[in-house]
């Protein structure tokens, strides 16, 4: 397992790579804005995209990039959104509060995905099963931003009981911060509720017509027991890892969904630096999802094989 999670990890860095070198290409092959001269910070900016080597070829400034980050953890200044401002402050700014909604939003949507999931299994071809499953399909088609509309006209517009957008302030925690991200969780949980329950119930169903549960229920236990002792834990084999991903995810965030409910997070962040064509901000938001998504993948696939000694076994073969 070590070995394999060595050759992950590599391969994970070597992808992150590649794609962090396609898009800085692509990013400086797009013409820069525009510095006016009434702008304080344009002398600042002209000798920081000088010292970036603006004018080198790209794989020049690709390695003068890189070696700012390794070095000094340097990642540049705004030009557009936060003139003058290093990227990587900002973008340490704006991470709380997606980390923070995310957050919420897990925190009760996987239980409720995986009790649905288990309690469709248990009644499998029956009408609650196939309702289940019908919602679950019809959910999972959805984009999110249709859910996030129908929150904020149903809860906000017409019952209002919750704030059309989030609350601002640090606050994190507070009562009146939760209840202003109360829309955004909602409009987030439900494609991870229809996901949890869709892969729970799949696995599950597949679990209880095995073999050993027949021999479980012939040695004596009772149908829960036999599904709570041996059933669940071979299920969770597929979900937990699932689990761990939804976890690394918190910080990835929702693009649609923050630029919805005025989340000032890196969503509305990223969304912000394409519009107003901050590169430098965008080359940074593009490393992190890139890095998100490759790393929730690498722990997913190295979970499995702590969860399931079989695999740990198989792979010494």
């Amino acid at each position: 397992m070590f070995k394999y999670a060595l050759q992950r990890t590599a391969y994970m860095i070597l992808v992150l790579f590649i794609i962090t070198l396609i898009c800085f290409v692509l990013i400086r092959m797009l013409p820069l804005p525009a510095l006016g001269p009434e702008d304080p910070h344009a002398q600042v900016i002209e000798m920081r995209r000088e010292a970036m080597g603006y004018n080198e070829p790209y794989l020049v400034q690709f390695w003068i990039f890189l070696k700012n980050i390794f070095t000094k953890w340097d990642w540049g200044l705004s030009e557009k959104l936060y003139i003058g401002q290093d990227v990587w402050q900002i973008f340490l700014n704006k991470l709380p509060a997606t980390m923070v909604v995310n957050l919420y939003s897990i925190i009760w949507t996987i239980p409720i995905g995986i009790a649905l999931g288990v309690f469709a299994a248990l009644k499998k071809n029956t009408w609650i099963d196939y309702t289940i499953s019908t919602l679950t399909m019809v959910v999972i088609s959805v984009p999110s931003f249709v859910y996030a509309f129908l929150v904020q006209y149903i809860f906000c517009f017409k019952l209002r009981w919750f704030p059309f957008v989030m609350k601002g302030g640090t606050d994190w925690f507070s009562w009146d911060m939760f209840v202003s991200m109360v829309p955004a969780i909602l409009s987030l949980s439900f494609g991870v509720i229809a996901g949890f329950t869709r892969t729970t119930r799949a696995e599950l169903t597949e679990v209880l017509t095995s073999e050993f549960m027949l021999l479980a229920r012939t040695k004596g236990l009772t149908k829960a027991q036999a599904t709570v002792r041996h059933a669940l834990r071979n299920c969770f084999v597929v979900v937990v890892p699932g689990i761990f991903g939804e976890f690394i995810g918190i910080l990835g965030g929702s693009l649609i969904i923050e630029g919805i409910f005025a989340i000032p997070g890196v969503g509305g962040l990223t969304l912000n630096a394409i519009n107003g064509l901050d590169y430098n901000i965008f080359m940074l938001s593009t490393v992190f999802y890139t890095a998100i998504g490759l790393a929730a993948g690498l722990v997913v696939d190295i979970s499995y094989g702590f969860i399931d000694p079989r695999i740990r076994v198989g792979s010494k073969k």
